[in-house]
């Protein structure tokens, strides 16, 4: 059931140089699921909204977490001066991109921002000790452009069935990742059992759509098998 509150926000964490993450204050159980979104509206000279996946995961008590970007939009500088203690109004939950707990194996492969809501599945998983084998595949441009980078390693240390494979257009040195884009080929590689995944897509829509291509024309997995969520309002 969709509902809305106004919340004041608890804390402000920089993921990156222009990524952030915003706890907001909640009294009593989560009640939405990993990997759904919510629509968030700040005051400016107009009221300003946008729809933010939730990155934090049910198990997370005692607050709703969002995660954006900071671009040059309007509602990126208004989400920028926002302070400790200023309320928020958001309405939640919405969205389907969560996990289907049938499979015993997924895969996930993501692009920049696109990790909000894998993030959140993950630490759900890794809460829950849930036993699906979990594979994430995660492109960026630069080391310092991956969110949730430590979160990620430690999410791997406690969960022996999360594997994270990095991508990077620059690699950096001492940094193990894949250098380049996504393609089939590192797909097949780092995921050799993947006619055996159900896949979940986020990112870039131009990404989303390469990736689908790959999975079903490349690689033959079924259509059935591909859960997609576009990022569009950057």
């Amino acid at each position: 059931m969709v509902k809305e509150i106004e919340a004041k926000i608890k804390e402000i964490i920089p993921r990156t140089n222009n990524v952030k993450s915003v706890r907001l204050g909640l009294e009593g159980a989560s009640d939405y699921r990993a990997g759904q979104f919510l629509c968030v509206w700040l005051k400016a000279d107009t009221e300003l909204k946008r729809y933010l996946s939730i990155s934090s995961s049910p198990t997370e008590e005692g607050y709703i977490e969002f995660t954006k970007k900071i671009t040059e939009s309007e509602f990126s500088k208004a989400l920028n001066r926002l302070k400790v203690g200023d309320p928020v109004k958001v309405q939640y939950p919405f969205g389907k991109f969560v996990l289907d707990d049938t499979y015993t194996k997924v895969a996930f492969i993501s692009g920049g921002i696109g990790i909000t809501p894998i993030r959140s599945i993950c630490k759900f998983a890794v809460d829950k000790n849930i036993g699906t084998d979990i594979m994430l595949i995660y492109a960026n441009r630069t080391l310092d452009d991956i969110a949730f980078r430590e979160d990620f390693n430690q999410m791997q240390k406690q969960y022996q069935k999360l594997r994270v494979i990095h991508v990077l257009s620059e690699p950096s040195e001492g940094f193990l990742s894949r250098a380049g884009m996504v393609n089939n080929q590192i797909i097949k590689e780092e995921i050799p059992d993947y006619r055996e995944r159900r896949f979940y897509l986020c990112g870039p829509p131009a990404m989303v759509e390469t990736m689908k291509k790959i999975l079903r024309a490349e690689l033959v997995v079924r259509e059935a098998d591909i859960v997609t969520e576009n990022f569009t309002g950057y």
